[in-house]
This record gives structure tokens, C-alpha cells and sequence, in this order.
């Protein structure tokens, strides 16, 4: 069978310069990959082209093993989408637009089944005009969601979207996912990409710069300890014998992997100087790991 999602090589350029430049992944059927990256990284761009909006410039981009460009109509009947630049027609609300999607397709979700879902039930007669950010990006999910898609591509879906709505939406991407679909996201909140994603793919510049599982990318197993006052990183590492940076006056990483009896060794020198711990983590954040390759590619010629 062939991947949900399939991108390979893939160059799209603007004014001679590539937004796009060469970039490869595959989505399964049942997994949620999240790609990440800074503004200005082509993730929009890629996810355009993919939908057939764009024509790339090198490459191939397949959705269900299909061209989105020649098959379009084929490709849009299976495969739901939330873009940045959607939207609908002013006077419309959830319900007229979800009530008028529904009649495009032959086996359509119930409309009044997605306004209770997405929590749309309060302002399903709400013109488009007047709905809040989060009311908006929860009426383009449902819009997304109204075809039964075997492929969810959703362009930073949880934009504008308060709490409460972010977890709905989280929970939404996961059951889709156990019913076999395909999601592939767009974001620049690691926090939401640590919640709901299995494999991570992180961009900048047009390029892959890394991806793998969070497990993957969190690097070698270490100490990051947090202190309610600061501590000397040089007292650590003689304890540790390990290498120990201060990355705050209260935060420290120590490149060693953790055991209870190096987690003793730190709570018994706290004690010692009279200092709590706050926190205790064996991996970097996926937030420290992104920082450090975006900085490592910033710093390549």
C-alpha cells in the first residue's frame, strides 16, 4: 500500500529564491506527524503545494498515492484541510456553512454531530463576521472534518484557540488517527507537537533539518535540574564527575544519564547548601532541542 502522504524532493521557489529545497517525508495511514519550523520555513508553502495550489518547481508531492494537481477533484473528496487562508463567507454561520458542505459529498458526517464536537453549539447561528478567533478556527475543522477524510492536513490548527478548545481539538486529532487517518500539522507551538504527535519533522530554510519521534530527537539521556536558588555548576560536576553547564543561574544540565543514586548525589548536595529542587528532567525539552538545531543550521555557512 502506498503512503497516505508522500513527498519527495520536493523544490518550490518564489522570485528565483526556493521556500521550498528538496525536502522528503511520508505520512502513514493512522499516524500523526507534526512539522515543525520558524515563520519563513516553508512549512505553508509545502502543505499548499501538497493540496495542489501550487504547482512545485522539482520534486513530487502524492496524497493517497494520487497527483494533487491532476487529480484534484479525486484528492479533495478524500483528504480534509485547515488553512491559514480559509475562511468563509462573511454572513454565513457554522451551521448554514456546515449544512451547505455537507451536501458536496455522498456519505457526509451529520453537520449537527461536528457543531456538538467541536463545541460549536452556542454559536451555530453566529455570523462568520462576528465569531471569535477560536469560534472561526473550530467552524474550519469541522469544515475539514465533514467528508470522513482518510488524510487531515491542518495548517496550525490551534491558533486563536482558547484552553479548553485546544484540548478538544487534541482529542479530535487522536480519534482520527485511531480510525486509520492520516494526519499531517503545522506548528510553531512545540507544546501542542509534544501532545499530539507521534513522529516530528522540523524545518528551516526551506530544508529537513532533523525529525525522528520525540524520543529521537531529545538527543543523549541527561540531567536538567532546576533550583530554587542558584548553585555552583563546578560542586555538581565534581559530585556527578560528569561535564555541568549553568544555562540559568537556576538551571543547570549535567551530561550524564540519570540513576537513583546520581539523583541522591544531587538532592544530598542541595541539602547541603540549603537549596531546593524544582524540577528534575533525563531529557531535553523538545523546545532546548529545537532551539539547538535551528541555532546549529543558523551557524552553517
Amino acid at each position: 500500500m502506498s503512503h497516505a502522504v508522500e513527498v519527495t524532493g520536493l523544490r518550490v521557489a518564489f522570485d528565483g529564491q526556493y521556500a521550498v529545497d528538496g525536502v522528503s517525508l511520508t505520512v502513514e495511514y493512522g499516524e500523526v506527524l507534526a512539522l515543525l519550523g520558524p515563520n519563513g520555513a516553508g512549512k505553508t508553502t509545502l502543505v499548499e503545494t501538497l493540496l495542489g495550489f501550487r504547482d512545485p518547481d522539482g520534486g513530487t508531492v502524492r496524497i493517497h498515492g494520487l497527483d494533487p494537481r491532476r487529480d484534484h477533484e479525486e484528492v479533495v473528496v478524500r483528504t480534509g484541510a485547515l488553512l491559514q487562508r480559509g475562511g468563509v463567507w462573511f454572513p454565513m454561520t457554522p451551521s448554514q456553512v456546515l449544512g451547505l458542505t455537507a451536501t458536496y459529498y455522498d456519505a457526509p458526517r451529520d453537520p449537527d454531530d461536528l457543531l456538538d464536537l467541536l463545541e460549536l453549539r452556542r454559536c451555530a447561528a453566529t455570523p462568520w463576521r462576528r465569531l471569535s478567533g477560536g469560534e472561526q478556527q473550530r467552524t474550519l475543522l469541522a469544515l475539514a472534518l465533514i467528508a470522513r477524510p482518510r488524510v487531515l492536513v491542518l495548517d496550525e490548527p490551534t491558533a486563536a484557540v482558547d484552553p479548553e478548545g485546544r484540548q478538544t481539538i487534541r482529542s479530535i486529532i487522536a480519534a482520527e488517527a485511531d480510525r486509520g487517518c492520516a494526519v499531517l500539522i503545522t506548528t510553531h507551538e512545540l507544546n501542542e507537537a509534544e501532545r499530539v504527535a507521534e513522529r516530528l519533522v522540523l524545518m528551516h530554510r526551506g530544508i529537513v533539518v532533523a525529525e525522528g519521534t520525540l524520543d529521537e530527537l531529545a538527543g543523549e539521556p541527561e540531567l536538567v535540574i532546576e533550583t530554587s536558588a542558584p548553585i555552583d555548576a563546578a560542586s555538581l560536576a565534581r559530585r556527578l564527575e560528569c561535564v555541568v553547564t549553568n544555562e540559568s543561574p537556576t538551571r543547570l544540565r549535567c551530561r550524564i544519564a540519570s540513576s537513583p543514586e546520581r539523583v541522591a548525589l544531587v538532592s544530598a548536595l542541595l541539602v547541603e547548601r540549603g537549596v531546593e529542587l524544582v524540577s528534575l528532567r533525563t531529557r531535553a525539552s523538545l523546545e532546548e532541542r529545537y532551539l539547538e538545531l535551528i541555532a546549529e543550521e543558523r551557524s552553517l555557512p
